[in-house]
């Protein structure tokens, strides 16, 4: 992550500014610019988002969106992908999905790319577990490891490739191994 400015402007202000690319956040009153993703971050994130939604998104379980902004708790993130259970989507005056979600997400997942502090993708992940996430993940592709972050417990490293990665329960279906995940990258 790159911070844009030393100068601290209000929530408010940043929510008016129009959206860049790569995405900006606003974190403890100060304005990160997410990295350009590359190919391993972008298939990750893909493949995440994919598969989560083959298990919960025809039964209306939950659904998983990429690049998502979400604002709360005095912060407006972009995770890499966040995951809603079916019921807390927010909706607009239409019952369409809504453009934006004032709300934590039930899923937190982040994908560490490699200029990307993974002391600030963490603090992300924690900020959500304190305004209600259930689970946090961060998958460090260059490490082939990924950080579990359970709501309320402790967190767990899992690296060895047969690992079944934990899940939040609206997700209890989904069964990924750590191989899995990173099996992803081979062509």
């Amino acid at each position: 992550m790159v911070q844009i400015s030393d100068k601290t402007i209000t929530l408010e202000e940043f929510l008016k500014q129009p959206e860049t690319k790569p995405a900006q956040e606003y974190i403890n009153g100060q304005i990160i610019q997410k990295p350009r993703q590359q190919g391993k971050h972008s298939i990750l994130q893909c493949e995440l988002v994919n598969t989560i939604n083959g298990i919960v998104k025809k039964e209306r379980i939950a659904h998983a969106f990429p690049e998502l902004r979400c604002t709360f708790g005095g912060s407006s993130i972009v995770p890499d992908v966040t995951v809603f259970a079916w019921e807390r989507i927010p909706v607009d005056e239409s019952v369409d999905i809504a453009n934006v979600f004032p709300l934590a997400p039930d899923w937190i997942i982040e994908i560490l790319s490699p200029d990307q502090s993974s002391t600030k993708v963490t603090g992300i992940i924690l900020h959500s577990l304190n305004h209600g996430s259930e689970m946090g993940w961060l998958i460090d592709p260059k490490a082939r490891s990924i950080l579990v972050f359970p709501h309320g417990q402790q967190p767990q490293l899992l690296k060895q490739p047969e690992e079944i990665l934990p899940v939040p329960n609206l997700v209890g279906d989904l069964r990924l191994s750590v191989a899995d995940v990173f099996s992803w990258l081979k062509l």
